[in-house]
């Protein structure tokens, strides 16, 4: 189940692509000053519908360029609304620049942002052994007999999860999710295709070395039998919570208390569960959601981690989800009022 990335397969059509590239770019500096009215006058394309808008490719598969047909332009009647997957026009550059879906260019360019936008999902609830480097130093476990390690982060500190291998996979699947209704609106099945599965070959790798170095796992069989128990979880987490997302919070949080308390009606002290804990997860689920879709998917290495623009991040603990349970409004709100 382990996927590698293609780095022998695509390494001659990737030179070649570079090549053309810089021939491309060196052609157009030549004639940038004779184009310049037409590049005025192409910057109204930017309301147009998707159709409209279409451009043509250039020689270079993954560059496309402007339709060179002035007389064919039209203004619209009326400015379209923005679909979930079109970028707004400051994004207009990056967005002729991403690769043609299916090609070998956009498998090299999926696997290295899709490896930045798992690193981010990871580090939500990331956790340490420090017995590992000490010599002799037995693991403490849990009453499951886990290895229990450390960790911060509002998931162990604020919702009382304990710093597990079972905590840290259940919390990187939930962020994967979100992710993956975001990638959902990629114009081309094909690239969701891609997307998705080189962000589960992340994880997989990434599992894998936590079984070896953490856990002290050193059968390859045993941890590919685990991985094979992971990727059967996570496909049926995205089935819970689609089913989740379709039918309600209640359902939702059914699903989210299954996977991340384990169906447990006690918590780790063996307390009750707080309820209250699983709908502040569901508010996060649907809060990141709404966000992610306001995001083009060129910059989401940009905002899921950190703050951008004077934002908070997308990914990472929000009073507002509190509030939002707690049935409080924000100050943004009362003071609006």
């Amino acid at each position: 189940m382990i996927c590698r990335a293609p780095y022998s397969s695509g390494l001659r059509g990737l030179r070649e692509h570079s090549q053309k590239t810089i021939q491309y770019l060196d052609a157009r500096t030549t004639h940038a000053a004779s184009r310049a009215s037409y590049s005025s006058q192409s910057i109204s394309l930017t309301g147009r519908s998707a159709r409209d808008s279409e451009i043509e490719s250039s020689a270079l598969p993954f560059i496309r360029s402007p339709n060179r047909n002035q007389n064919n332009f039209r203004q619209p009647s009326h400015t379209p609304r923005r679909t979930f997957h079109q970028s707004p026009p400051q994004h207009g550059l990056a967005k002729s620049l991403l690769p043609r879906a299916g090609t070998t260019v956009e498998t090299y360019v999926a696997y290295g942002l899709t490896q930045k936008l798992f690193e981010v999902c990871s580090a939500q609830a990331d956790y340490k052994i420090p017995q590992v480097s000490q010599k002799g130093v037995e693991v403490p476990k849990t009453a499951q007999g886990e290895d229990l390690g450390v960790g911060d982060g509002w998931w162990y500190t604020d919702l009382g999860l304990l710093p597990t291998f079972s905590s840290w996979s259940q919390v990187t699947f939930l962020h994967m999710y979100l992710l993956t209704v975001r990638l959902r609106a990629l114009p081309s099945p094909q690239s969701l295709n891609t997307y998705s599965r080189h962000l589960i070959d992340h994880f997989s790798h990434n599992a894998e070395q936590r079984m070896d170095v953490l856990h002290g796992i050193y059968s390859r069989g045993i941890r590919n039998k685990y991985l094979k128990d992971l990727f059967i979880q996570w496909r049926g987490i995205l089935a819970a919570y689609d089913e989740g997302l379709a039918k309600g919070d209640a359902v939702l949080g059914a699903a989210v208390w299954r996977n991340l308390w384990k169906a447990s009606h006690t918590d780790a002290n063996g307390q009750d569960i707080d309820w209250a804990k699983v709908a502040r997860v569901v508010a996060y689920m649907r809060r990141v959601l709404t966000e992610l879709a306001q995001v083009d998917e060129a910059d989401l290495v940009l905002v899921l981690g950190r703050e951008h623009a004077g934002k908070p991040p997308i990914f990472g603990y929000s009073e507002l989800d509190k509030m939002l349970v707690e049935g409080k409004r924000s100050p943004a709100a009362t003071k609006a009022n």
